[in-house]
């Protein structure tokens, strides 16, 4: 449905684009976008691709590639003494852009490893339930989105515990156990996942609001301040000049905090730096933010409970 709303949008006269929220979709209309010279921010979409793409001219996002999920989330599963690794894996532009760098992290890890591919439109998952019994993983990292949950079913039934599962940020819900099972709350304690989030205090406002859900809220957020900043200091909301002025309001000036200080600092020909719900931006001249800040939980007694964050500089990962 992603082409045909955006093409609604764009009919309707939007200036920007907000979303999508998956990596595979924002692909299926980023060259109607650049076409159109649409600037397009998204929230969560993690594959490395945009970074490097031409038509990717008019977009960027708030979230951090994938590049720091991989390495926080391996060095997770290696820290809990996995040594064989299972990794059912959609075999979407997502997808396989994440397994793959999992794999260069295990490899330096010293840490065994399958990547268990499935197609993405599959509706059922018996051969990868019957590969991670046959290999005998002691860990299975679940590069997923909704459809893992009936492979979280599957390896349950298997025998395999919540305690050697991991999701990444594609299967990061609070209400996954209900999905699961509804009748039991607490079928996946144990269970870890990562996702991206926001400042604490961002969190906390955030989630009094959800019920504690905050992944990607600081990002959507930010997306949506970064486009109106940079159109207030490009004077204009012709698509090109916003996106000129993007890397721009995210580096290098005043530091400010939120939308009424960034945009009286502009009214006043400051240059500024906004520092994001999601933390300092610093958005590159690509689009992508040298900043991460992630998350990591784990379903306790039927919740599922954030038990650490961890912060990636991008400029260190290469």
């Amino acid at each position: 449905m992603a082409p045909e709303t955006v093409n609604r949008l764009l009919g309707e006269g939007a200036h920007v684009i907000v979303g999508a929220a998956a990596s595979g979709v924002s692909q299926s209309f980023i060259q109607t976008l650049y076409d159109a010279q649409i600037p397009q921010c998204s929230p969560s979409n993690t594959s490395p691709s945009f970074s490097t793409q031409e038509n990717a001219a008019y977009y960027f996002r708030t979230v951090a590639p994938d590049q720091a999920v991989a390495l926080i989330l391996a060095d997770m599963v290696a820290s809990d003494g996995a040594t064989n690794v299972a990794m059912p894996t959609r075999a979407d532009d997502w997808g396989n852009a994440l397994a793959g760098l999992m794999a260069e992290n295990f490899d330096e890890l010293g840490v065994g490893y399958r990547i268990l591919s499935y197609d993405e439109d599959a509706t059922g998952f018996d051969p990868t339930i019957s590969a991670v019994e046959d290999m005998g993983a002691d860990a299975v990292v679940l590069i997923t989105f909704a459809e893992g949950t009936q492979i979280i079913r599957g390896l349950l039934e298997a025998g395999v515990p919540p305690s050697a599962m991991y999701g990444s940020d594609g299967i990061y819900d609070r209400g996954l156990n209900e999905l699961v099972d509804p009748t039991n709350p607490n079928v996946l304690d144990g269970f870890k996942a990562i996702a991206a989030g926001g400042s604490d205090e961002y969190s906390l406002r955030l989630g009094a609001l959800t019920g504690g859900d905050v992944a990607y809220g600081g990002q959507a957020y930010d997306c949506v301040m970064v486009m109106a900043l940079a159109a207030l200091a490009a004077g204009t909301t012709s698509g090109p000049a916003i996106v000129g002025q993007v890397h721009a309001v995210t580096s290098g000036g005043q530091k400010c905090f939120d939308n009424a200080e960034c945009a009286g600092l502009i009214a006043d020909g400051v240059d500024i730096d906004y520092e994001g719900a999601s933390g300092p931006l610093e958005l590159d001249v690509g689009g992508d933010p040298g900043f991460g800040r992630y998350l990591i939980a784990e379903y306790i007694d039927g919740d599922l409970t954030v038990i650490s964050s961890r912060d990636a500089d991008l400029a260190e990962l290469g």
